[in-house]
């Protein structure tokens, strides 16, 4: 009998360690919804500029390798948002 609750006990705790594990990749991922906005500011010459997010106060960087589409400010655009190095960046921007 004890020989059963020490597997039990054991069986129980690498589960635990493994949902643990898992609840700590999830609270790191990104889930990226498509995002719409407008375009605040972009310099081309730069090479990168901020989307207005709708609906929000939000800003999120957007640098030229993001774009899909050449965007102008005022331009309403699709987007994912990625955790960047600096902050949120905008990714795979088109118009619409």
């Amino acid at each position: 009998m004890d020989y059963i609750n020490l597997l039990v006990i054991d069986i129980f705790l690498i589960c635990m360690q493994k949902l643990s594990r898992f609840l700590v990749f999830l609270s790191h991922q990104q889930f990226n919804l498509m995002k719409t906005g407008t375009i605040k500011f972009f310099n081309a010459t730069k090479g990168f500029g901020f989307v207005k997010v709708d609906n929000s106060d939000q800003e999120v960087f957007v640098h030229v390798t993001g774009l899909i589409d050449q965007v102008n400010e005022g331009d309403n655009v699709s987007f994912d948002v990625i955790e960047g190095r600096k902050g949120l960046n905008a990714i795979n921007v088109k118009k619409i």
